[in-house]
Formats: structure tokens, C-alpha cells, sequence
């Protein structure tokens, strides 16, 4: 499964995912998130608090495109 550590973070795709849209999830100290990368919504949130998800959010935006370069290496690139 791919992994890129950012700022402490691990931003993970996982094999399954791959009929899903880009996402990611971002782990770290026993919480998770899954963010689509087209939009950089949140699907979910499990144990971070507001601040740190904003946190996770700018390094997603920041980092959206390495993100979905990774995605599109590791799955292909999209059939529209």
C-alpha cells in the first residue's frame, strides 16, 4: 500500500480502493480520515479534532497534486 509521509502524517491509498475516486487516508496516533482528492472533502473523520483536520486539509491542498500523481501511478489514470 503506498504511503507518503507528510509532516508526521501518513497519507495511505489502499489496493481495495481502486473502483473508489482518488481519496486518501491520513493516519496518525490511531486516528483516520478519508479525503477525496478531486475536492478535498472529508468522507470521514475518526479522533482528530478540528484544528488538526484543518492542519490535514492544508496538506492535502498543498500536496493535492504529488497526491494524485501517487494515486494515478500506483492505480492508472481515470477512463472517463
Amino acid at each position: 500500500m503506498p504511503t507518503i509521509l507528510i509532516e508526521g502524517y501518513k497519507f495511505q491509498f489502499y489496493s481495495s480502493d481502486e473502483k473508489e475516486p482518488p481519496h486518501v487516508h491520513v493516519l496518525r496516533g490511531g486516528s483516520v480520515a478519508k479525503i477525496w482528492l478531486g475536492t478535498l472533502v472529508v468522507e470521514y473523520n475518526y479522533g482528530y479534532n478540528n484544528a488538526e483536520l484543518n492542519k490535514i486539509l492544508k496538506l492535502t491542498r498543498e500536496n493535492q497534486a504529488r497526491l494524485l500523481r501517487r494515486w494515478n501511478e500506483h492505480f492508472g489514470p481515470r477512463k472517463s
